[in-house]
């Protein structure tokens, strides 16, 4: 089974054998909500998925959101390879590609649960360009 299959969603990194992390709402975990923007959430759930399964979450804390790519190089040295992001500006987005972090749209996922489901079911989109927002002010 491969993640993304539509070719507009096919991606290079093998999705199948990934650690991903998730915006979250406090306290963070499978069931907590995707926070609406990377930039201000809580923290972040870390997701280990090992064969297309969930083998391994844990909870870190967020950075401040000062400098946007800050928590783009901490998420990168966490060895992250894979964000869903409910909203974001152009910066982290920009960011995140030049590390080699694939990032997807999870907007309405209403949990970390369901977000990360709908990851392996290849239904989550690629994060576009034209959804990143440029003044927060509606996340």
């Amino acid at each position: 089974q491969r993640l993304c299959t539509s070719r507009r969603n096919r991606r290079r990194l093998d999705m199948q054998n990934v650690l991903l992390a998730v915006p979250s709402s406090a306290p963070g975990g499978m069931d907590a909500a995707v926070n609406a923007h990377f930039g201000h959430c809580d923290v972040y759930t870390i997701v280990k998925i090992e064969d297309g399964k969930i083998t391994d979450t844990k909870v870190i804390p967020s950075l401040p959101h000062g400098d946007c790519l800050a928590p783009v190089k901490f998420l990168a040295d966490q060895g992250v390879k894979a964000l869903i992001s409910g909203g974001m500006g152009m910066r982290p987005l920009s960011g995140f590609q030049q590390n080699g972090i694939d990032v997807f749209h999870g907007q309405g996922k209403n949990s970390v649960s369901e977000a990360v489901n709908a990851l392996i079911a290849g239904e989550l989109p690629v994060f576009p360009a034209a959804a990143a927002c440029t003044g927060c002010g509606d996340h």
